[in-house]
């Protein structure tokens, strides 16, 4: 063809050797990122103890050089499926929806003083998170069994779709009151019946979607 040149574009050679030299260190590293993955899922050491030994001295370790490199491997892998895959994408949109959701409920319950803790002993900072750990489980319970019930009328049978189903969470507080004085009764029980939900023909479109 006129103007067609066989000739080859160049090729960065500094490009090559770069990534040569990062797959080489991280093969010669490779027993020892087995050893120290091994031991953070043991539990016999935890990931802040060895980047403190590595960063002791304030030079790199070969083995914390080829850490970095993997990661860098890793993160570009991940990009890479993030950009290629809309399932992806759609995967990780939603899990970010449930932890601001969870995000939100953790302000209206622990809405004192800003959501800070305005101490710094460690023993009344573990009794307030078990605190707070103890009314979000008791919020999702309690709603849970709420929207059972209501689910359980025969007004409601048949009518809820998959889709429907999917978008139910008892992560809800809207109807909550926090504030005033609330006295804690356990000999009194809440007047909501065990019921067991029947959603019809809903239940085996949702167990094919889940499927």
């Amino acid at each position: 063809m006129p103007g067609y040149s066989s000739r080859r574009a160049p090729v960065n050679s500094s490009a090559d050797k770069s990534g040569s030299s990062i797959d080489a260190c991280i093969e010669e590293q490779y027993d020892e990122l087995i050893k120290l993955a091994t031991a953070l899922r043991l539990g016999t050491a935890d990931a802040e103890s060895i980047l403190r030994r590595f960063t002791k001295h304030n030079a790199q370790h070969p083995t914390y050089k080829a850490l970095c490199e993997l990661g860098k491997a890793l993160k570009t892998t991940f990009l890479c499926d993030y950009l290629r895959l809309e399932s992806l994408r759609r995967e990780i949109h939603d899990g970010l929806q449930v932890i601001e959701n969870w995000n939100s409920a953790n302000d209206f319950i622990l809405y004192g003083k800003g959501g800070e803790f305005s101490t710094n002993r460690r023993e009344d900072q573990e009794i307030l998170m078990l605190s707070l750990h103890l009314l979000q489980v008791s919020l999702v319970y309690v709603n849970t069994l709420m929207i059972q019930q209501v689910l359980a009328e025969p007004a409601y049978r048949g009518r809820l779709t998959a889709a429907d189903l999917r978008a139910l969470s008892p992560l809800k507080w809207q109807h909550i009151n926090p504030y005033g004085t609330f006295i804690l009764n356990l000999k009194e029980r809440l007047p909501l019946e065990p019921v067991i939900p029947t959603f019809g023909a809903a239940l085996p479109k949702l167990q094919a979607s889940l499927d």
